[in-house]
């Protein structure tokens, strides 16, 4: 994996509102960002749906390749900041496609791929027209906080440096 670079960080304080620039944000363990939309403030263990739908699934965080945005402007003519692209991490010299499945650390943070984060009716409906077809396969990234801490703007976005012990055993069972 190549070593990436946090180019913005953005959070929602509530579905459908505005995203706003953050030069850095506290990312807490099985619940997200503090502040933000997807941020789980409920007791126990958040819940991993939300209804039914391709963007049912609940994660802690979301993170977009600024190479993609760039591609969508160059392919497709639409022009989408960071901060409209609806993702809490924007990161530039890294792939995160292959990402889904492992580990890897953004900032003070280990991250969890969970799937793409593919575009969907609603990020359309708050952006653009034609932002479907535009980052379809290269719309970011879901992932799961399995330790917290603080993540800024130039933090490094490279493998973790270790296998967080509940993955450990499972890695395990599979190789056998």
């Amino acid at each position: 994996m190549r070593h990436g670079r946090i180019v913005s960080l953005h959070i929602a304080g509530a579905p459908g509102a505005p995203t706003h620039s953050l030069t850095r944000a506290t990312a807490v363990t099985g619940r997200g960002l503090e502040g933000d939309r997807n941020y789980w403030a409920g007791q126990g263990p958040r819940p991993r749906r939300r209804g039914t739908g391709r963007a049912s699934g609940v994660c802690d965080i979301t993170l977009i390749e600024y190479e993609a945005l760039d591609a969508l402007t160059r392919e497709t003519g639409i022009e989408l900041s960071p901060a409209e692209c609806r993702r809490n991490v924007v990161c530039r010299g890294v792939r995160l496609n292959p990402l889904v499945g492992a580990t890897f650390q953004v900032g003070e943070t280990v991250l969890l791929g969970l799937r793409l984060s593919e575009p969907c009716a609603r990020l359309e409906q708050l952006t653009r027209p034609g932002l479907i077809r535009g980052l379809i396969h290269r719309g970011g990234l879901r992932a799961e906080i399995l330790q917290g801490g603080l993540i800024r703007v130039g933090d490094a976005v490279h493998p973790a440096s270790t296998t967080p012990p509940h993955l450990l055993s499972a890695e395990r069972r599979s190789s056998r």
